[in-house]
C-alpha cells in the first residue's frame, strides 16, 4: 500500500471509533475543554484523552492530598497533560480495529527517512481529518458550546507540528485555543 493510499478510509475508521469513545464519555455530562487524539513519535494507532472542568478539580484536588502543592497550582500543570486525565486512552480497546489497519501500513521501522516522514505524514493526515469529521458533526459542542473545547491531534512527546493542527481544528479567536496557546503550544 502507498504511504498515502487510503488515508480518507483510515481517517473513517478512526472516526467511526473516535466518535463512539467521545460519546460514551460525553454521557458523563461533564464541561469538556480538551479533546485530543493522540500518538507517539513512531506514529503508532492513536489514542484519545480529553480534560473536562470537573475531571480537572478531582484530580488536582486528588494528587493535592497526596503531595505539598496546593491543588491550583497541580490543576496548572496537568490541565493540558493527555497521559494526566483519567480519561486517558478511554475505551482504547475499542481501537484495535484501526491498531490493526495501522500495522498493514508501511512499517515505520523498515522505512528510509524520506518515506519514513512520507508514512508519518500520511497518518497525522489521517488523524487530524478524523478529528475534523466530528467537529464537522457537532460532537465536540454535546456538552458545552464548541468555542470551549480545544480539540487537538497530538504528537507524543509534544512536536510543533501539534500546534499547526490545532490552528486547523479550531478558530484561533476561540477561548479554549486562546488558552492553549497561551499555555500549552510549542
Amino acid at each position: 500500500m502507498k504511504p498515502t493510499q487510503g488515508i480518507e478510509a483510515l481517517a473513517a475508521e478512526i472516526a467511526d471509533v473516535a466518535r463512539t469513545s467521545f460519546r460514551t464519555l460525553f454521557e458523563n455530562g461533564e464541561r469538556y475543554y480538551y479533546c485530543t487524539l493522540f500518538t507517539t513519535g513512531e506514529g503508532h494507532a492513536p489514542s484519545i484523552s480529553a480534560w473536562s472542568w470537573e475531571a480537572l478539580e478531582r484530580e488536582a484536588a486528588r494528587q493535592g492530598d497526596e503531595s505539598d502543592p496546593p491543588a491550583s497550582t497541580i490543576a496548572e500543570l496537568i490541565k493540558w497533560s493527555y497521559a494526566d486525565s483519567p480519561y486517558c486512552c478511554f475505551r482504547d480497546e475499542e481501537f484495535n480495529d484501526v491498531k490493526q489497519l495501522f500495522m498493514r501500513r508501511p512499517s515505520m521501522a523498515e522505512l528510509g527517512a524520506d518515506e519514513w516522514n512520507r508514512e508519518f505524514d500520511s497518518r497525522l493526515k489521517a488523524m487530524e481529518l478524523a478529528m475534523k469529521m466530528l467537529n464537522d458533526e457537532g460532537v465536540f459542542a454535546l456538552n458545552q458550546p464548541r468555542e470551549a473545547v480545544c480539540v487537538l491531534v497530538e504528537v507524543m512527546p509534544p512536536d510543533e507540528i501539534n500546534t499547526e493542527i490545532a490552528l486547523r481544528l479550531n478558530r484561533t479567536e476561540s477561548p479554549a485555543m486562546q488558552a492553549w496557546l497561551a499555555e500549552a503550544a510549542e
